[in-house]
């Protein structure tokens, strides 16, 4: 599979990943499946642990099954399966967990299911990573666990506050998993990107639901609220981060943003899109995109200053030169999208 996710070129300093055998859950996913092929890059041994589907779907991970060489072996299972994440983690030497029930819409109609993945799940793979005693964990965590701000740009220290059933799940799973240094000093890190965006992201998310709609020759973008503010992070930064953030000592046992300490409006970040597309479009409010009263979160703007100190990340790619990516991304993937409807 062809796209512009490759692996950022700074690495960890002082750090080996080479030989090291490495569990990824979600691994099929945006974020995960980026976050292999940079490991990869890096000379790491991946096991990728992908929720079962009982048809052959390989996607963004297609390109490793295609290759007899490739160092990434797949463990289908689901991580609300203990004894399945047992086996998964056994001789590993780093765990990234980013196994999660993500799409903040959906967690309306059905929240029981996002604490059973989102937390329970979570408990499960700490439980293994405590058995088999892993040199590191790196749980992942969202932005969307603190709410709007009420102090920007936000640091680790915020208040966090559960807006949506999702983001409330997420802070029992970061909870959680926190626990689990405080009480066992199981080496835990948790991670907490804002809004990441790039190549292979699904049509749920904001800047794909926009791009989409622009290159399948919408007039009119549907969008819910325009005036909240995001921080966004291009994907191969984010997956940077995370490896930095494994091989970062200081950050054991701390939440730790990864962020550009940038923002930009809803509407006009679908300004830009429509630049970077080249296409002409104007954006209209749909209500049935709108979040319910009291749920929507206002701003989100990183402090990444943890990140940055304890860690050396920092973000490389500038948000118009992410955006012109990730269009180009999508138009030659628009079989992958239906922009006839809200995906939720």
């Amino acid at each position: 599979m062809n796209d512009t996710t490759s692996p950022s070129s700074s690495a960890p300093a002082g750090f080996d990943w080479s030989g090291r055998t490495v569990l990824v859950t979600g691994a099929e996913g945006f974020i995960g499946s980026t976050l292999v092929d940079l490991l990869v890059s890096r000379g790491a041994r991946v096991r990728a642990l992908v929720h079962y589907k009982p048809y052959a779907d390989k996607g963004h991970l297609a390109h490793h099954f295609a290759d007899p060489h490739s160092p990434v072996e797949t463990i289908a299972g689901d991580v609300r399966d203990p004894g399945r994440v047992m086996d998964a983690v056994a001789g590993c030497d780093t765990v990234f967990h980013l196994a999660a029930l993500i799409g903040i819409p959906y967690s309306y109609d059905s929240p029981g299911a996002y604490v059973q993945t989102n937390v329970v799940g979570t408990e499960n793979v700490l439980e293994a990573c405590r058995r088999h005693a892993v040199r590191r964990m790196v749980h992942t965590s969202t932005s969307e666990v603190y709410g709007t701000a009420r102090t920007a740009p936000i640091r680790e220290d915020h208040p966090l506050q559960p807006q949506s059933p999702y983001s409330a799940s997420k802070i029992g799973a970061d909870m959680t998993a926190l626990s689990h240094w405080h009480a066992f000093e199981l080496p835990v890190t948790v991670v907490r990107p804002f809004n990441t965006y790039g190549p292979r992201q699904s049509a749920r998310a904001v800047i794909p639901a926009i791009l989409s709609q622009l290159h399948s020759g919408a007039r009119q973008i549907r969008l819910g609220s325009l005036t909240p503010t995001r921080d966004f992070t291009y994907v191969t930064d984010t997956a940077a981060g995370f490896l930095a953030l494994a091989a970062c000592d200081r950050a054991v046992g701390h939440s730790v943003n990864l962020g550009t300490g940038r923002e930009i409006s809803v509407g006009d970040l679908a300004k830009a899109l429509i630049a970077a597309s080249g296409r002409d479009a104007e954006v209209v409010v749909d209500t049935g995109r709108l979040r319910p009263a009291g749920s929507e979160v206002q701003r989100l703007l990183s402090d990444n200053s943890r990140a940055r100190d304890w860690a050396g990340w920092e973000p490389t790619v500038p948000l118009d030169e992410g955006l012109r990516r990730t269009s180009d991304w999508i138009a030659a993937h628009l079989h992958l999208f239906v922009t006839d409807r809200y995906q939720v």
